[in-house]
């Protein structure tokens, strides 16, 4: 227990730090000296913006998911042994509903992938997560053109698919063999029916969707700008609702697991983040921010739509963070300084769903191997579909 409390006061000290650091401008001339700001700058940024309304509530669910979704549960629709059809539908269309950044989405993937579901149904959660964000895809549309929003919701769809077969087909045994050994009778059996386990989830998923319901620009439909007009309203609804049933149908002792279960996520994953984010504002700065490496070097190898250019966006993309929404803003300066419509695709369909942080998480879930394969996955599916759209 004290160790806990150290690690959580250490937590909470560096969290502060970041949420207060001054960013006003740079002290240090240098480049080096400009990365090691922009490093400083990104987390401050992280900390503000998404650490107490995207990351904790998400490790909640994800302490939720591990306590009261039974594995029984989890094996029968996403393990590598499930119907595809219903295992792949339920990941692939997830994103739809979490509007979560390639960060946020991380405790949601640990937690379903630590009661049991297979690497394909997991990973292809893994991606579709922070790629099929509808406001994302309905502001591509309306600000970088229909036909971009329309090719970046199709091939965020099938590449969920596609990664998550493939990665059941290379690694799928491995997870299996673990299912085949796992002795059912030893689950502790609870009678509280379904429709409160729903609820309690939904509860939570509203909290994270309304509490970060991005202000929308004059161009967007009346309705998202309605939505974020009382979005404070809905969050408190959601998080009214959320008391009452945590005070009318949950035992003292699953809310103490459900804690627990929450703290051991929020441990094992925030020191990783924290320290992707450093390196990400090091290297590649935030957007319209100069860092170790110059922007000028992006702008010259993402012009037009040769296959190198796309192939490039795809690498940058991948390892460069974006906060949700963020890449649509930064494509359309890209764009306007001549970015082919080839690679903007690309950045679009790998960078939403990769990061640096989030490679760094993903390995100390999956391991280097499989991280590996995934993220290559997505750099090679997001390579192909931005040539062959370039050239059409």
């Amino acid at each position: 227990m004290n160790s806990n409390i150290r690690r959580l006061s250490l937590f909470i000290i560096i969290f502060l730090a970041a949420f207060f650091f001054p960013v006003s401008q740079s002290p240090w001339g240098s480049r080096f000296g400009i990365a090691v700001y922009e490093s400083l700058a990104l987390l401050h940024e992280y900390a503000r913006e998404h650490v107490l309304l995207c990351l904790i509530p998400a490790f909640f669910i994800a302490g939720g998911i591990a306590v009261f979704i039974r594995q029984e549960a989890v094996i029968k629709y996403f393990s590598a042994q499930a119907k595809k059809a219903v295992s792949y539908s339920i990941a692939s269309v997830s994103g739809a509903i979490l509007a979560v950044c390639s960060c946020t989405v991380l405790p949601l993937f640990a937690g379903i992938y630590s009661r049991g579901a297979g690497i394909g149904p997991a990973t292809a959660f893994l991606y579709s997560g922070p790629a099929i964000n509808v406001l994302a895809i309905i502001l591509t549309a309306r600000v970088l053109g229909i036909e971009l929003g329309i090719a970046r919701a199709i091939g965020a769809v099938v590449f969920s698919v596609i990664i998550g077969l493939t990665m059941n087909f290379i690694f799928g045994r491995e997870k299996k063999d673990e299912e085949n050994g796992f002795d059912f009778e030893t689950q502790s059996e609870d009678n509280r029916p379904l429709w409160k386990d729903i609820l309690f989830f939904a509860s939570m998923i509203g909290i994270l969707v309304f509490a970060n319901w991005a202000k929308p620009s004059q161009a967007d439909s009346s309705l998202w700008s309605s939505i974020y007009g009382f979005k404070w309203i809905l969050t408190f609804v959601f998080l009214a609702m959320l008391v009452l049933i945590i005070a009318s149908w949950y035992r003292k002792e699953q809310l103490r697991q459900w804690v627990s279960s929450t703290w051991e996520f929020a441990s094992m994953i925030l020191p990783l983040l924290f320290a992707g984010v450093l390196a990400a504002g090091f290297l590649l700065g935030r957007p319209d921010h100069e860092a170790l490496i110059p922007s000028q070097w992006v702008e010259r190898f993402i012009g037009g739509n040769s296959f190198f250019a796309v192939a490039f966006a795809s690498v940058v993309g991948a390892f460069m963070y974006f906060a949700t929404l963020t890449e649509i803003p930064i494509l359309q300066g890209l764009l306007g300084a001549g970015m082919g419509k080839g690679p903007a695709l690309a950045l679009l369909l790998a960078g939403p769903a990769l990061s640096l942080p989030n490679m760094i998480v993903i390995n100390s879930v999956l391991g280097l191997k499989k991280t590996a394969v995934f993220v290559m996955l997505v750099i090679i599916l997001s390579t192909v579909a931005g040539y062959i759209y370039g050239i059409m």
